[in-house]
């Protein structure tokens, strides 16, 4: 063989060797960070005032409003990342959160879009559909890592990112890490302003931000307290969905009793009225009962 044609061989097979190391050592060096982030707030994860070790942060930097959750599962990541291993079960999952009333794939171009409502009981044809762009990088059981991400959504919000990382750890169980975000407008903020003064009048996020005269907590309220009540359901909802991914019955049990946890904040609706809902929702979508 020529020499030339030897070089080229071995060029392209060189190129090809690093392409198909590149995803590893991308994964390698998440999976590190998270465990990094993992040993600093085990301190913060031992002693949440949640009910369970995790930790809820929320942020609004610039027009961009972040909620990030920090949390174990019981149960093993090998198990969380066969469960969200592709679009279809991302919908599944998502579906938990009482606002979604829809969702629908496309495998081909590996997408899907929500159909959400303002208020749980709110007609379908009123719900405004928000598609993402899902983008699976890594489902092994040494680390998981999904973005969901989508351009434009409704009231003049843009650049959607929900993300969850994880790892496992020794004691058979996940460390994960979820976060919901999106760029905000002056349309958005009226639309809020809307909500927070009507359906979210009154309404609380988890963080603590003083104390009210008789010695209770205050806990954040507005946009971010907004935005952490959306984190926490999505978070529930990786758990449920990942505790029981082939029984849509027992998920739906579980996510309500979880939100019933914390009811300042997620008594949203009975469990009577969400089953009610998500039976008829799953059931129009072809998705009965399992």
């Amino acid at each position: 063989m020529p020499v030339r044609g030897l070089v080229s061989i071995l060029t392209v097979a060189l190129a090809a060797a690093c392409f198909a190391w590149a995803p590893s050592a991308a994964a390698q060096d998440g999976a590190a960070a998270l465990r990094a982030t993992h040993d600093k707030l085990a301190p913060e994860l031992a002693n949440s005032p949640l009910g369970r070790p995790m930790v809820l942060t929320s942020t609004e930097t610039g027009n961009v409003l972040k909620g990030e959750v920090h949390g174990i599962l019981e149960q093993p990541l090998a198990q969380v990342s066969a469960a969200l291993d592709k679009p279809g079960r991302w919908c599944d999952m998502l579906m938990l959160h009482l606002n979604n009333r829809a969702c629908r794939v496309d495998e081909a171009k590996q997408t899907l879009t929500l159909s959400i409502v303002r208020s749980y009981d709110g007609a379908l044809d009123q719900a405004f559909e928000l598609t993402f762009d899902v983008h699976i990088t890594s489902a092994t059981p040494d680390y998981f890592d999904a973005k969901l991400t989508s351009g434009k959504g409704p009231f003049g919000t843009r650049n959607y990112l929900i993300s969850l990382q994880g790892i496992p750890l020794e004691t058979g169980t996940s460390f994960i890490h979820f976060s919901y975000a999106y760029e905000q407008s002056g349309a958005t903020r009226t639309a809020v302003r809307t909500y927070l003064a009507t359906l979210g009048r009154g309404k609380v996020g988890f963080t603590t931000v003083g104390k009210q005269p008789s010695g209770e907590p205050e806990l954040i309220g507005g946009t971010l307290g907004l935005i952490e009540r959306n984190a926490m359901r999505y978070f529930l909802a990786v758990d449920a969905y990942t505790k029981a991914p082939e029984d849509v019955e027992k998920r739906l049990a579980l996510w309500h009793a979880a939100t019933q946890k914390y009811p300042r904040q997620l008594n949203d609706v009975s469990e009577a009225e969400y089953l009610k809902y998500k039976r008829m929702d799953l059931q129009r979508m072809g998705k009965g009962r399992s």
